[in-house]
Parts: structure tokens; sequence; C-alpha cells
């Protein structure tokens, strides 16, 4: 988590693995169930860390589901409500995690009963540690009670930490609470959250069906902080990593900060706009309650979401680097081709994209739209060009008509 990710020495971390009770015959456990079907296009919805982190409770969680059912948002293609971590306190004296009487006085079950009542789909987080990043209870030894847990609640969707995992196995940690999950009685989407730290390129697909490919995302252009990296320095980390991507496995750079105040309106479409590129999991990281108009067009907008939720799967690529003029393409079903022309310079340039790039014959014609201005040309011969802003990206798709 940003800000929150800690530092212990190990032999702490192993003592406290072992007060679990965390079996090792467990860590070794093969997965048997098949993995189900449920993001056979990246998922898309909404997590509450980004802007409240710690400070989340279900008046917050309600307003968001609310408006997530009422703005247009669940008409474009999002489901998911998903509380990140804080939302629990202890465990009973049965096991049973137990969620903050204060921030959730109603309980989990009705606050996912509540969401299901909109049409959208819940999700909860947790870690594979002693405890999550936040310092609330983990569920390494306690997988399979979490799991049944959740179930019995309405989960849909678990985001999995990786916070105070001493000297776990992360393949065979995941491993535990994939088949976990499969055990519970319902289907619930594991997120895979350990940082692109353990290979999980090697491993995830296998267990979760989208893991983390890097630290924790900030609201910024390009300004690092320990831990927590700017929209840019995740995406270069994003480029060699499409071979690994596709349908109910997919890479996941972690959570959309638009609207969140850090960056301008041109960067944050920028943001957005390579996201759908990257074939990324679209998941809302504002308060979707108080979102101006600004914000909430380009969340919504539809021509670039579905590149994102294209049924090819194939994430895009950055086919030319030419230091701060990119140009990243992602081939459609259909062949079609999304193409952003992105410009991370401090003025605006005219950038193009030929067709031999896209592997398109030189002498074909195509079908142009913008997919932020929605102008569209026709009979567009060999190649397109148009003026970037700085910190910008035009996207759009092209449609080879002959």
């Amino acid at each position: 988590m940003t800000g929150l990710r800690m530092t212990v020495a190990v032999a702490a971390m192993v003592a406290g693995l072992a007060a679990t009770g965390v079996a090792s015959a467990h860590e070794t456990l093969d997965l048997t169930a098949p993995k189900p079907n449920l993001a056979a296009t990246p998922p898309m919805g909404w997590n509450s860390w980004n802007k409240f982190a710690c400070n989340i409770d279900e008046g917050k969680v309600r307003a968001v589901a609310d408006a997530m059912a009422s703005t247009g948002m669940k008409d474009a293609g999002y489901q998911y409500i998903v509380i990140d971590d804080c939302w629990q306190t202890e465990r009973a004296a049965d096991g049973t995690i137990q969620a903050d009487p204060v921030k959730f006085p109603s309980g989990i079950k009705a606050l996912a009963d509540y969401v299901h009542s909109k049409g959208l789909k819940f999700g909860l987080y947790s870690d594979a540690g002693v405890k999550t990043c936040g310092g609330r209870p983990g569920s390494a030894g306690y997988e399979f009670h979490d799991a049944r847990t959740y179930a019995s609640w309405g989960v849909d969707f678990l985001k999995y930490d990786w916070c105070y995992t001493g000297p776990r196995n992360a393949e065979a940690a995941y491993t535990i609470m994939a088949k976990a999950l499969r055990a519970s009685g319902r289907d619930i989407l594991l997120s895979i959250c350990e940082w692109g730290d353990n290979k999980p390129r090697d491993w995830a697909a296998k267990a979760g069906h989208q893991w983390r490919t890097t630290g924790d995302i900030r609201d910024s252009w390009d300004i690092d902080e320990g831990y927590s990296h700017s929209f840019t320095w995740i995406l270069d980390r994003q480029a060699d990593l499409w071979k690994d991507s596709g349908p109910n496995q997919w890479n996941d750079p972690d959570m959309l900060e638009v609207g969140n105040g850090g960056m301008t309106a041109i960067e944050y479409k920028a943001h957005f706009s390579l996201w759908a590129m990257l074939a990324a999991p679209l998941i809302a990281g504002n308060d979707l309650s108080a979102m101006d108009q600004e914000t909430h067009d380009i969340l919504t907008n539809k021509d670039v979401i579905a590149v994102d939720q294209d049924v090819l799967g194939q994430q895009g690529r950055r086919l030319i680097d030419d230091g701060d003029f990119e140009v990243w393409v992602r081939p459609l079903a259909g062949g079609d081709r999304a193409v952003v022309l992105f410009n991370r310079s401090a003025a605006a340039k005219v950038m193009s994209v030929d067709w031999e790039t896209l592997q398109l014959p030189a002498e074909m014609k195509a079908t142009v739209k913008d997919l932020w201005s929605k102008q569209v040309t026709k009979k567009v011969k060999g190649r397109y060009s148009a003026e970037v802003p700085s910190h910008g990206a035009v996207m759009v798709r092209i449609t080879p008509t002959v």
C-alpha cells in the first residue's frame, strides 16, 4: 500500500507466521480445481485506497456504489466496488475475521448486499502475511477460513497483498489462497498484489485473474517517492510484458488516479488511454460520488473503454520510442488497430504513424477515428499524423477499408 509498506526484521515475521499455525505442507499444494473464467476482459470497477486510504467507512462505500450505478459508469462497464485495507480489526475466538464495528456497523455482508442491489459486484482486501500493510490481521494461516467467510458475505473480488510475509514463497502463498477461494463455494476473482517482485509472469496466471507488475501508483506525472511511483515510471515497466497478458490473466499496472488532482486533464487522458492500450484492469481510484464532469467524461469514454475491453485481449506494445515521443500500438479483434501517439515533452509536437509500423499495406486506405475528439477521417492512406499536446496522447482507432 502506498506509504505503508513495512520493513520489519525477518526473524520477527517468521515468528509471526509460526504463531498463526501456517502448515508448511500447504505451501506446496498444487491447484487442482480449474480457475473460474471471471475476467474474459480486464476487470473494471473502483477501489477505495487511492482516494481514502484507511479513512474508509460504509457510508463512503454506499455513496460510491450509488454513483457508479447512477452516473453512467455502470453502463460504461464498471462493476466492482472494492474496499481496500483497514476494513478489519481483529479475529473472533473461532478465528473469523471481524469488520471494524465503528466504520462498518452494519457488517460486511449487509454492505455487499447493498452493492449487489445496485447490480454491481463487491470486493474486499486481505494480505498473504500475518498483517496487512496497514497493520490489520492478514490471512496467513487462515486462508481457507477467510475464503469461506468471504463467500458467505457475498464477496466477488479479493485483492490479496504481500506485506508482513517474511520468508514465504509467493507462488505457494498465492496458490494456497487460490485453492481456498476455489473451495469456498463461490466464484471470487483473485487479484494478486505482490508488486511484481517475485516474477509473477512465470506463475501468477495459474492462481489469479490479474497480477500487479510494479509497486504502487501515485497521482503524479513523473514524481516517484519510496515505494510509490508516477504514471510514467509504471508505464515504462509495462513495455516488455505484453506476452504475459490475455483473457482471464491480466497484467495489472495498478489502479487509476484519474480525478484525484495531482495531474492535469491532459495527463489524465494520457493515463487512461495508455491503461486501455495495456489491456489493464480499469479500477477507478477517485471519489465517484464527488467527481466533476471532466473526470466523469474521461472515465466513461466508451471508445477508449472498448479498446481496453477488446475481446482479442492482446496487450499493446511500444513500437516507437524516440526519446519523449512514443507510438504504442494494439491489435484489435476484426483487424482494427488502436494507436496512441504519446508526447512526454514540454511542447506540442506533430507526430505520425505509418502503415508499415502497423503491419498494414502501404497502399491501404483506412478510416481513422480520434477517440477523444471523436473526429473521423476517411480514406487515409499510408500514414496518420496529428498534433499531440505536451504531456498528452492522441488515441485513434484505425479501421482498414480497402
